[in-house]
């Protein structure tokens, strides 16, 4: 058995919570709600982003995308990768003695910013080919002196390039049982249409996340088998929700609060309400490592370290709230927007609100966005929302969870939540000073790139957007502009420290 201390990263492909682990009743994932059961279950769990290379660079960068610079799909073609001067997961392991590897998706960039030692990229489905190499990297590991930190990318449950497919019409290795999950033995969520092709899509799905979950299965028994699942962290983790219009690229709750277990080897096991982000997890990996840089010192990176809370039940006092922020998902979609959510209520911010809602291709060319768009309703619905209040968004929406737990009715104009709207705007423009985000916007502009002419008097008038109708400056409330950003802000306390 070795002492070291190892990190085993799995990060599942557009997975919500269709987990038995999670409630879901239909499908059936055994693996995975073994590794629940002998871990940390995190039912407040969420990403920064529902996009899938955004929310990985979150992962492994503990920065939101606007920080780091991932501001959607990786693409090298329209140079969509990560600031070269931004700190990495397999870059800080690499410091600290690791043996770092990835096998399968990896989705991010540049290569240099993520300098995995052994890096085995694969646009494979096959995961019993995956745990043979997962294996090889674990016997390999075994011969090495030093521990290491291995993160593992699966493909599914992701769409394929089919209309309606998820990877399961190809032909994998025998040990791998083929799912048979059936059209009239689906759960239908309830931010998506119940339809012949979302019935059709999400047996697709299900099948697909059937073999994911036999992955984890071989995975983690080749980490047994090598006598290494003693000194080894196991996190499980979803990039983003489900591929169904009103999920994937929203940042509703379908969209970001996702599955997420940790199994550390020495503690007991719990089901822990905490809200927790994605971006803790890196400075839980330093923690868990020994790195002694788990507090950011360029303080840059505002995650705390999940360990204190593993085995254990929630500490609301401390684990009460979560950012989200999202720029694009393809370079052509670009829609910003930022969340602040608590326990009861979540606050978007839309910078772009003028701008259609964008597609995602896979969604675009979905069967069930078939069906919803030839709808013969009167009033065309995407689950509980109407068919044009997903296209069309107003600049600002509120939602109460604890009623409306599909962000539907929209509180902004409520004068009796005039005061939880207040705070969480002012809430979220200091995260986003905090972050040194460019998109704080008043009056139509990026607060961040005229904050030089403030102490020369600019004065921007106090809205969020500029009004053709009523344009001037004179006369109305000032956006207080000329105070800190950056590490300058205290975020806990909304003042400057």
């Amino acid at each position: 058995m070795s002492s070291r201390k190892n990190v085993l990263l799995m990060v599942a492909d557009d997975l919500g919570k269709q987990l038995g682990c999670y409630g879901a009743s239909t499908i059936k994932t055994p693996n995975l709600d073994n590794l629940a059961a002998e871990g940390t279950k995190f039912d407040y769990a969420f990403a920064s982003t529902a996009s899938c290379s955004g929310s990985r660079s979150v992962i492994y960068t503990g920065l939101h995308t606007h920080q780091n610079g991932q501001y959607g799909l990786a693409s090298h073609h329209h140079h969509f990768v990560t600031f070269d001067h931004v700190e990495t997961a397999p870059q800080l392991l690499n410091q600290s003695g690791y043996r770092t590897g990835i096998l399968g998706k990896i989705h991010v960039g540049p290569a240099p910013v993520y300098p995995w030692e052994v890096a085995k990229e694969s646009e494979t489905r096959d995961v019993a080919v995956i745990a043979d190499q997962a294996n090889g990297f674990f016997q390999e590991s075994l011969a090495d002196e030093r521990p290491f930190f291995l993160t593992i990318g699966f493909h599914d449950p992701h769409r394929d390039r089919t209309r309606g497919g998820f990877g399961n019409d190809q032909e994998y290795d025998p040990r791998i049982t083929k799912g048979t999950y059936t059209s009239d033995a689906v759960e239908i969520p309830s931010f998506i249409n119940d339809s012949p092709g979302a019935r059709f899509e999400l047996a697709e799905y299900y099948n697909s996340i059937d073999r994911l979950d036999q992955g984890i299965g071989f995975i983690l028994k080749a980490l047994e088998d090598a006598g290494l699942a003693e000194s080894t962290l196991v996190i499980f983790i979803s990039d983003n929700g489900p591929p169904f219009i009103n999920s994937k690229t929203t940042l509703f709750d379908a969209g970001v609060r996702l599955p997420l277990i940790i199994k550390h080897p020495k503690l007991q096991t719990a089901v822990n309400s905490d809200m927790v982000s994605y971006v803790d997890i890196l400075p839980t990996l330093l923690d868990y490592v020994g790195h002694p840089d788990v507090v950011d010192p360029a303080k840059k990176r505002l995650g705390k370290s999940l360990l204190p809370i593993l085995g254990t039940d929630a500490k609301p006092s401390q684990w009460n709230r979560v950012f989200g922020s999202h720029t694009f998902h393809e370079v052509t979609n670009y829609w910003p927007t930022r969340f602040i959510r608590d326990r009861r209520y979540k606050y978007h911010r839309n910078l772009a609100w003028r701008l259609d809602f964008p597609f995602a291709a896979d969604i675009y060319g979905s069967l069930s966005w078939e069906d919803i768009r030839n709808s013969s309703d009167s009033e065309i619905m995407i689950g509980e929302r109407k068919l044009k209040d997903y296209f069309f968004r107003a600049p600002e929406e509120l939602y109460d969870l604890e009623n409306d737990p599909n962000e539907v009715n929209n509180l902004v104009k409520d004068p009796e939540h005039a005061a939880v709207l207040e705070d969480l705007r002012a809430e979220l423009e200091t995260w986003q000073r905090r972050t040194e985000d460019p998109w704080l916007y008043r009056d139509g502009v990026s607060t961040w790139f005229v904050r030089y002419h403030f102490p020369a008097g600019l004065k921007i008038p106090d809205r969020l957007d500029l009004d053709a109708e009523q344009p001037g400056n004179q006369n109305q409330k000032a956006f207080v502009g000329n105070v800190p950003w950056g590490a300058d802000v205290d975020q806990d306390k909304d003042t400057v420290v």
